[in-house]
């Protein structure tokens, strides 16, 4: 008689908790490496420099199609009263692109109609701790109507964009503030 031994191909229960223990550590590593926090923190930060850029290209195109411009004289922040320098913004959330939102341009006034659909709000508009020196995300407009120059503002969030960080925009932005991302057409961009 032939004796046959049953091969039994499964894993030992101690086999099947070191994968899972080796597979834990994996994951908790990809985690940290990654940080993705960090990773929507910079998304944020790249929708802010994106949206300044294009309001900043429609109120350039406006400077330069309408004859008599109006930029306003009040600045207006998307979140908040806040302060910068001597000047204080007043909080206005209207997107509208008609002279009433918190860009007061009217940009129909440009000869081939708005360049935007609406004023872009700040990705995390009001929450707290938006960045270094800053009390909240948002972005700010400061005109000057008697030069028509201007300047729009930004806290960046993430450690990649803020000041010190590997794409530093707050500090190489070429303005006055280190805490905030700035741009415009007002020399050092100092208002």
């Amino acid at each position: 008689m032939k004796k046959s031994y049953l091969n039994k191909g499964g894993f030992t229960l101690v086999e099947l908790l070191v994968v899972i223990a080796i597979l834990a550590v994996l994951a908790v590593t990809v985690v940290v490496i990654l940080n993705p926090g960090e990773l929507i923190r910079q998304a944020r930060d790249s929708t802010r420099i994106s949206d300044l850029a294009a309001l900043n290209s429609a109120i350039a195109l406006y400077l330069s199609d309408v004859a008599s411009p109006s930029i306003g004289n009040a600045a207006f922040c998307t979140s908040g009263a806040l302060t910068k320098g001597t000047k204080a913004c007043t909080a206005s959330t209207s997107t509208v692109v008609t002279g009433t939102g918190w860009v007061t341009i009217n940009f129909g006034g440009i000869s081939s109609g708005s360049p935007l659909a609406r004023l872009p709000l700040d990705p995390n508009n009001g929450s707290p701790n938006c960045g270094s020196g800053a009390d909240a995300c948002f972005y700010e407009y400061i005109p000057n109507s008697a030069s028509s120059t201007y300047e729009l503002d930004a806290s960046m969030e993430s450690t990649k964009y803020a000041a010190g960080g590997g794409s530093d925009v707050e500090t190489t932005d070429g303005g006055s503030s280190v805490t905030a991302y700035e741009i415009g057409n007002a020399p050092g961009l100092s208002l």
